[in-house]
């Protein structure tokens, strides 16, 4: 129940920026290729010669497969990084250099490479989103409390055990941080996949209404769009209250 409570806030917010939406269009006369209302964009939610359930399963695999090896990679790049020495200078000039490269202009490469389909926009979503699990993985593993180290060389672990024991459990909460903006981020990642080049997917629908105007379906995959991604981030939320509720609780 509080939990519940704690989100009616958020609840009246966005009824009464509904409502102020709706009214406005109605009041100005605002025409609806310019900006549908609320009611406009329910409409074509429903509307059935539209596959919007075959449009967010796409999309939603494209998400869901960027993030998991987004994830993946990151973490393992992360603990590299603070593995050795050596590797974080070889690799962290690398990864600034891949994160700066604009995603828009890689995609068409990702087209040209791998052709149509989920993959190029899965790697698109992946090569957004993966960076921040880097950085935050390599932080939480560095940073860790001096004492617990000590403790370890006391009763001689090797390498691997303190970052298996110690190092590891301490980045958690890094991590978990990380990927949450990672589950965001591969929302836009697969979507600017989808602008470039698809032929199936909400991004292809919001592309395809562009000639004829048909506003409100575009705001309607907007809201397909957003459902996806908030299912996306509240799973990451429960998985990691689930994995590791310390963690969370100290994040």
């Amino acid at each position: 129940m509080p939990r519940l409570a704690g989100t009616l806030p958020s609840v009246a917010l966005f009824a009464l920026l509904l409502v102020a939406w709706q009214a406005a269009v109605g009041v100005l006369g605002i025409r609806e290729y310019l900006l549908p209302s609320p009611l406009a964009v329910a409409r074509a939610l429903g509307a059935s010669d539209i596959p919007w359930l075959s449009h967010a399963w796409t999309t939603t695999v494209e998400i869901v497969g960027a993030f998991l090896l987004a994830g993946a990679v990151g973490v393992a790049l992360g603990i590299a990084i603070a593995w050795s020495a050596l590797l974080s200078r070889a690799l962290v000039p690398f990864l600034v250099f891949v994160n700066t490269l604009p995603k828009v202009a890689v995609a068409p490469l990702f087209l040209l490479w791998l052709g149509y389909g989920i993959v190029p926009n899965m790697l698109i979503g992946a090569l957004i989103g993966f960076f921040p699990v880097v950085i935050n993985t390599a932080v939480g593993l560095s940073q860790v409390d001096e004492e617990m180290l000590d403790l370890g060389r006391v009763f001689n672990a090797p390498k691997w055990k303190v970052f298996a024991k110690i190092r590891i459990p301490n980045a958690f909460p890094y991590i978990l941080s990380a990927l949450k903006v990672t589950a965001t981020a591969a929302v836009v990642g697969a979507i600017v996949g989808e602008f470039v080049a698809s032929q199936k997917g909400l991004g292809y629908v919001i592309i395809a209404t562009q000639g004829s105007m048909n506003t409100p379906v575009a705001f309607a995959a907007l809201v397909w769009i957003s459902v996806v991604g908030l299912a996306v981030y509240g799973a990451v939320v429960l998985a990691a209250r689930w994995i590791a509720p310390w963690a969370e609780t100290s994040n």
